[in-house]
C-alpha cells in the first residue's frame, strides 16, 4: 500500500515516461485552518488529470484551468499563494481565512522524479533539493528529523518515510496494523522472536526482526517520531518491550489487553523499576475505545489513536449509544 504522495510522485513519472507534460505542486506554507499539510503534493497533467490534492478542491480547480493555459510552472518553479484575503479564502475554499503557499514545477527528467520514486520504494528517506530558479535536482538521505524548508532560491522537501512504527508480535492484528500504518507512511518493522509466528510473516514492505523485544527497543533507539506497540499477549515479550519503550523519548508506546489485564502489567512494570510517571504514558488497553471486535477493526481503532497523539490530540472515551450499542453488546435479539 502506498501512501497518498507517493502515489502522485508515481503518477507523475508515469506521465513523464508517456511523453506528457505535468506541473507537480507541493504545499511549502500554511497560515490558519489549511486542509493539507505543508509538503502534501498534488501533480497536474497537461490535460487537466489531477491526482493529490492540496485543499479541498477548490484550489485544484484553479490550478487545473492554469494549467491547461500554460500559465502556471511552464518552464521553470514558480510560487503562488491562495487565500491571502477573506474573499479568496471564501471563494478557494479555506476555512478561517486559512492560506496556502505552494512551489509548482514542471515535471521535467532533470526533476528526477523517477529516481525519487524508486528511492522512498525502498523506504529511503530522501531530501529533494529543487533550484527554484533553474529547475535543477539533486537528491540525498535525509537524517530522520529533517522538515521542509524553502525561500526564493530553494525548495529542500522530504519524502519517504518520516516516522517509525516498532511493534511486538508478528501475529494476525500485527498484519493489519502494518499494512495500515504503511499506508499512513511509517516506517514498520516488527520484532518477533518466536518461529510459529515469525515464520509466517508476510507484509511487503515492513521489516521483521527476530531479536528479543527489549534489545529491539534499545537498538532502535526511539525517537520523537517512533511509535511502539505490545501486541503479542504474552508478558515475557510485550513487558520487555515496555520497560524500554516508557523510559525512550517515543511518541506513542501502547499495548494490546483489557483494563484488568492493563493493571496487573502496571504492577508487574513497577516490580521491575518503572516509575510511576513513565506509566502514564502507556496507552492500554490500545486504541480508540470504539467497540472494535475484529482484528482490522482494532487496526482502525490503534491507527487512530496513534494519529491523533501524533497531531498532539487525546480523544476520550466515547459512550455507548441506544440500540446499536445494545446490539454490539449482546443484549437485543
Amino acid at each position: 500500500m502506498d501512501n497518498v504522495d507517493a502515489q502522485v510522485l508515481k503518477k507523475a513519472d508515469e506521465w513523464l515516461a508517456a511523453g506528457q507534460r505535468s506541473v507537480l505542486g507541493t504545499i511549502i506554507r500554511t497560515w490558519g485552518s489549511a486542509p493539507r499539510p505543508v509538503g502534501s503534493l498534488v501533480a497536474i497533467r497537461e490535460d487537466g488529470l489531477v491526482i493529490g490534492s492540496v485543499s479541498g478542491g477548490c484550489i485544484e480547480d484553479d490550478l487545473i484551468d492554469r494549467v491547461r493555459a500554460k500559465a502556471l510552472a511552464y518552464d521553470k518553479p514558480q510560487r503562488v499563494t491562495y487565500g491571502v484575503t477573506a474573499e479568496d479564502a471564501f471563494k478557494f475554499g479555506l476555512p478561517c481565512g486559512g492560506t496556502i503557499e505552494l512551489v509548482l514545477e514542471p515535471v521535467r527528467r532533470e526533476t528526477r522524479i523517477g529516481e525519487l520514486v524508486q528511492r522512498v520504494g525502498a523506504g529511503r528517506q530522501t531530501l529533494r533539493s529543487l533550484d527554484m530558479k533553474t529547475g535543477h535536482v539533486t537528491l540525498a538521505d535525509g537524517q530522520g528529523s529533517d522538515v521542509l524548508s524553502a525561500d526564493d532560491e530553494r525548495l529542500i522537501s522530504v519524502h519517504g518515510p518520516r516516522w517509525r512504527l516498532l511493534v511486538i508480535g508478528a501475529g494476525q492484528l500485527t498484519h493489519y496494523v502494518a499494512q495500515m500504518a504503511l499506508a499512513l507512511d511509517y516506517s514498520v518493522t516488527i520484532c518477533d522472536p518466536r518461529e510459529e509466528y515469525a515464520d509466517g510473516w508476510m507484509v511487503p514492505g515492513t521489516n521483521l526482526v527476530r531479536t528479543m523485544p527489549d534489545d529491539t527497543v534499545v537498538e532502535f533507539k526511539p525517537d520523537r517520531h517512533t511509535a511502539i506497540i505490545a501486541l503479542t499477549h504474552d508478558p515475557k515479550l510485550d513487558d520487555l518491550a515496555l520497560m524500554e519503550a516508557l523510559t525512550s523519548d517515543a511518541f506513542y508506546v501502547g499495548a494490546i489487553g483489557s483494563q484488568k489485564n492493563q493493571a496487573k502489567r502496571k504492577e508487574r512494570l513497577v516490580e521491575f523499576g518503572v516509575t510511576a510517571d513513565d506509566l502514564t504514558r502507556l496507552h492500554g488497553p490500545v486504541g480508540l475505545k470504539n467497540g472494535a471486535r475484529t482484528p482490522p477493526e482494532i487496526a482502525v481503532s490503534i491507527l487512530a489513536e496513534l494519529t491523533g497523539i501524533k497531531y498532539g490530540y487525546r480523544i476520550p472515551a466515547p459512550e455507548p449509544i441506544g440500540e446499536r450499542a445494545e446490539i454490539a453488546a449482546g443484549c437485543v435479539t
